[in-house]
């Protein structure tokens, strides 16, 4: 997982790396928004019960639980490589700390070695989790535009993380993937029937929400603080740009949870991803 020659060797090109090229991230999530909102309409206009997935949904929470590990061990451990090898340093600077290193990388930086790989692969799995989208309106027929957006939007964060070797990726991609190992393992376990706690799978996401956004959180402030002070960090300028989108991924969250709430009050019972009658909360 680090040392392989394929991950060390890594480069992120457009000629060689799939889905690595503008036209191509630009007409596909045009096309997934539309075909979710067209399947989401086709559903509603034919009236069509929610259609029984059988084990989909499990196979597919296994598969991202799966992926997810995978790409958080791998990253940690090629992380823990690129310290131990000292191969980025800042020019014409001290020696620069692990901190340091995880948060800013150097101006000039290329997408390629072991930690570019694994947020190849990291991006490769967004489209694996798009599936969820199309999960969600065959069972329940709805399409949450939010949702959509939600997932386009990681999508895009993921591509501008390689394409601009945007500095902070490692820390946003350990604790994303962290986070997902453990609500997509949940999700399997609820799915094959093996039994949970009635409100244990909502606190679960919901506590998986809240701190991957206050660890990012502190991690933002902590990356401005290095690139002032070391005079720049590679990508800031995708760094912006994510930045603002992670803003609009941030009200959306807040402004779920708050109608869920006001939901949960009224009395309203909401349908979650199992297909059971409880209180829905995604991640």
């Amino acid at each position: 997982m680090a040392e392989h020659p394929a991950i060390i060797g890594f480069r992120w090109s457009h000629a060689q790396s799939w889905g690595s090229t503008w036209p191509f991230l630009v007409s596909f999530l045009a096309s997934y928004a539309l075909f979710a909102v067209a399947l989401h309409l086709l559903l509603r206009l034919l009236r069509l019960k929610p259609l029984p997935l059988g084990p989909l949904p499990a196979l597919h929470s296994l598969a991202m639980a799966l992926a997810s590990a995978a790409i958080f061990l791998g990253l940690l451990l090629s992380s823990a490589a690129e310290i131990r090898d000292t191969r980025w340093y800042w020019r014409g600077r001290a020696r620069t700390t692990p901190l340091q290193w995880l948060l800013c990388f150097p101006l000039g930086t290329r997408p390629s070695g072991r930690v570019f790989f694994w947020s190849y692969a990291f991006y490769l799995s967004r489209f694996l989790h798009l599936l969820r989208t199309f999960i969600n309106i065959l069972r329940r027929r709805r399409c949450a535009l939010a949702a959509v957006f939600r997932h386009s939007a990681f999508v895009c964060m993921s591509f501008l993380w390689l394409e601009f070797s945007q500095s902070f990726q490692v820390v946003a991609i350990l604790s994303a993937t962290l986070a997902q190992t453990i609500v997509f393992g949940y999700r399997f376990w609820v799915g094959v029937g093996l039994p949970a706690a009635s409100r244990s799978g909502a606190l679960l996401v919901l506590a998986c929400q809240v701190a991957l956004t206050g660890s990012n959180l502190v991690c933002h402030l902590g990356f401005l603080l290095l690139h002032f002070a070391k005079g720049g960090c590679n990508g800031i300028g995708a760094w912006v740009f994510n930045s603002v989108l992670n803003a609009a991924l941030l009200f959306l969250f807040v402004d779920f949870y708050v109608k869920e709430e006001v939901r949960r009050k009224t009395g309203e019972i909401l349908e979650d991803d199992t297909g059971s009658d409880q209180h829905h909360h995604s991640a």
